[in-house]
This record gives structure tokens, sequence and C-alpha cells, in this order.
């Protein structure tokens, strides 16, 4: 027998325990490199926890002290600031707005808001455990504000603007939250959505951010300055501008070739902010713009009515100097864009003297001077040049007004269907409503008489448009 057939072979016992500890270590490499890329996956997508969150610049504070992270977790004083600061930038973002339908409920949601798609009420934001976030951790509240994904994982609305907030640094979306656990806690589960199919599908949602949606915190420019870098930080995050003042794609999603170029939200028109001096506000002062802001009137310009007044008197008037000022350094350098008006909003308008052609004289039908004297007068003056010049309760001159000088007639109309409510440190000023006792082809006939004594004489608008408007949430 030779050498080769005489060798031993190895025991099947002796094999299978090598095959074993092949497959073994097979498998412990392949646990391991599973485990590493779940690492990576969580690394990936977990919130950063330094970025841009240490630059002085995207930081927006109630004061100028500078607060370090360690300092503002040290104690109950730091957690205090921190506070004040969540509630600073909590007004900045104007949460209030949308979150409190009823003001006995602060924040508590149920503010139905229309879109095309159907009605979306918002949500109870209180620390209350079983209707509100009181259950909801940092990194919930985190992913929501920055990708639009609720705590259970299901995909949020774009009403809610994470399109916008995304851009806030994790240590400002803290900060809101922190000022949200302060509040008192309120036991109220809005009503549903209401929302025609596929649109109730939160899954499809995927899609739209596809197209709509970026992802990602603000990041300065390095070629810019602190103050504009603070202005774009602000304008293009927690204030969320361009949410009203840009119009909309089919999808809803913002159109960034035409940003804030104006837009129509629940029938009031958002105009033109952009630098373009015929369609936006080119032509206004800085100073002009910032008390525009400040307190909702700016004399010979605009007052502030309707979402924007509700803008002013809820966020903007809370806003310090510094951060008014950011805003409007910022605005003045995006691109203008032009709407085709032919003059400025504010420069249109005259004198009238109708009230003299009045007397004597038998009125039949639907009169608008008739009612404009019966109704406006007594506060806009029966001239229009309004009472109280540029005091700050001043009733406001309807000549040389960017509402009634619009080339459509919508925001009047909706003005004189709701009336104006704004309270700010300066006035309470207050406008009634008159949709209650005047019905459509009144409001209309008033609205068409202001805008060709007083305004611009092409915006004119039917009792069918007042109709409509005034079924608008």
């Amino acid at each position: 027998m030779s050498k080769h057939t005489s060798r031993a072979q190895p025991a099947p016992a002796l094999m299978q325990a090598r095959l074993r500890r092949r497959w073994g270590g097979a498998a412990l490499a392949a646990a391991f490199s599973l485990f590493a890329l779940s690492i990576a996956w969580h690394e990936s997508h977990a919130p950063s926890q330094q970025s841009t969150d240490e630059l002085p610049i995207t930081q927006a504070r109630a004061d100028d002290a500078a607060q370090s992270p360690d300092a503002m977790l040290a104690g109950p004083a730091a957690n205090g600031d921190l506070v004040k600061r969540g509630e600073y930038l909590t007004r900045a973002a104007d949460c209030a707005a949308c979150h409190t339908a009823d003001k006995s409920r602060p924040f508590a949601g149920g503010l139905p808001i229309s879109t095309p798609f159907g009605t979306i009420v918002t949500p109870n934001i209180t620390p209350d455990p079983d209707t509100g976030i009181g259950q909801w951790t940092d990194v919930d509240f985190l992913r929501a504000m920055h990708e639009g994904i609720g705590k259970s994982g299901e995909r949020l609305y774009p009403a809610f603007p994470y399109t916008a907030y995304t851009r806030v640094t994790d240590r400002d979306v803290l900060a809101i939250r922190a000022y949200l656990n302060t509040l008192t806690p309120v036991h109220y589960t809005p009503p549903a959505n209401s929302l025609k199919f596929p649109f109730n599908q939160r899954w499809l949602m995927v899609f739209w951010n596809m197209f709509n949606f970026d992802e990602g915190r603000f990041v300065p420019d390095p070629k810019q300055s602190a103050e504009w870098n603070r202005g774009a930080y602000l304008v293009e995050g927690l204030a969320h501008c361009e949410e009203c003042h840009t119009p909309r794609n089919f999808m809803q999603g913002l159109k960034s070739s035409a940003r804030f170029s104006g837009a129509v939200q629940a029938g009031w028109h958002a105009f033109n902010i952009t630098p373009d001096k015929t369609s936006g506000v080119g032509d206004w002062r800085r100073d002009e713009l910032v008390s525009y802001l400040s307190t909702g009137a700016a004399p010979g310009r605009a007052n502030a009515a309707g979402p924007m007044g509700e803008v002013v008197a809820n966020s903007t008037q809370y806003l310090t100097p510094v951060d008014l000022r950011s805003i409007v350094v910022y605005l003045r350098s995006v691109p203008p864009v032009s709407g085709g008006e032919t003059r400025p909003r504010h420069q249109w308008g005259n004198p009238a003297g109708d009230v003299t052609a009045l007397r004597g004289t038998t009125i039949t039908g639907v009169n608008g001077a008739q009612l404009f004297v019966a109704n406006c007068a007594s506060c806009h003056n029966w001239t229009g040049e309004g009472v109280g010049a540029s005091a700050p309760g001043a009733y406001p001159s309807l000549i040389h007004n960017s509402t009634v000088g619009a080339n459509d007639a919508n925001n009047l109309a909706m003005v004189i269907l709701h009336g104006v409510s704004r309270t700010t440190a300066q006035a309470d000023v207050l406008m009634p409503a008159f949709g209650g006792h005047l019905d459509d082809e009144q409001v209309a006939a008033i609205t068409n008489y202001v805008t060709k004594q007083f305004g611009n004489p092409q915006a004119t608008i039917t009792a069918g448009q007042v109709g409509k408007l005034r079924t608008l949430q």
C-alpha cells in the first residue's frame, strides 16, 4: 500500500467542528458588520450636536448677553435663561398664531387651516401628556421640527412649516421645547383633519418632500455680514416669511423662482416684499419697514391687517431692534420681482368731495358713496384722509394706502368683512367688522367706491366674490 493511500483521513466529528468554527466566525463577523452599519446609520440620522449651533450669528436672543451652552444647562438660573430665550424664539416663530384657536386655551391647537386639498386642524402643543406633547422626547421634537415626522413616525403636513424650521439650529429648537414645557397643560383633543383621498394618506408626503423639501440647518454665508446672516436665519427659518409671501406650485410647494413676490392665503393677499421699487418695498426706507414690523403701521405706506396684523401683534413687535434691522437688511438683498404694477400701491388716491353731492339726493339701490359716509366716514373722514395723522392710534388715511392701492380688492373687502384688531405696545387698533350687518352687495359697493376714489380704480370686486371671501377660514 502506498504512502498516499495510507495517509489518515480527518474524522467526521473533526470536520464538523472545523465547519462550526468557520460558520461561527462568519456569523460573528456578519453581526459585527450589522452592528457597525447600525451605528453609522444612527449617527448619520441623529441630530447634530454641534454643526452651526455654536455660531453666534445664528443665535436669536431676547437680549445681547451671550450664553454658553454649558452655562445654559448649569442650574435653575441658567434654565430660566433657556426658557426666556425659548419664549423669545417661540414668538419669533409665531407658534401661537396657528396653535391657538381659543385664547382661553393657548397653544392647545384646534385652528382649521384651509388648503386646496381639504382642512388641516392644528394640534395641541401644550405639555399635556395625553393630548399634547408632554410625552415627546427632545429627539421627537427635533425630528418634527427638522424633518416633518411626528412622534409615532407619521408624516406631518407642510401646513406646519417644517420646510422652514428645518433651518433652525438644534440649540434654538431645544430652547423652544424648554419654553413649551413650562406652559400650562391643556387637556384638549382638536378635531380631526378633513382631507380628501388620497391626500389623507400621510405616507404620500414622502413623494411631496422629494420635490419640495430640502432638510438641513442654516449655513451662514461667509461673504455676507453677521447682520445679513442673522436676517437670513430669521426670515428663512424661524419667521418662515416665505410660507405666506411666496407663490406655490401645483403641488403647493414654494416656487423658488418667485421668492417673496406675493401670494394669496385664505383670501388675503400677502404682498410682494422683494426690493422691486414698483411692485415690492424697494422704495420704502429702512425705518419705515422696521416701524411696520414693530407697530403694524407705516404712515403713508401701509397698515397691517388680517394675518399680517396678527403676525405683528403676536410676533414681530417683540423682536429686538437688532433682529428687526437684520430682517430688513436681508429682505433688501433678495432678487427683486416685478408683479406688473404700473405704480407703487401707496402712491394712489386723492381726497373725495362726494359728500356734498349726496345732500338732497334721493338714493336708489345700493350706493357705495352713501354706504361709505354712513359706515366709514366717522373714522376715516368723508374725504378719506383719516383722523389723527401719524399718531399710533390714528384712524389711517385711505389715500396713499397699500391696501386700497393694490391691484386686487381682496384685502380691502376682507378688512370690511372682518375688521382689524391689532394690539401692540404703541396702540390698541380696532376697526369693527361689518360683515354681520352688510350683505355681499353692500360690501362690494363700499369696496369699489373706496378703490375708485382713494386707490387703484382698476381693482374691483363683485358681490359673488365677496360671498366667497366671506366663507374662507
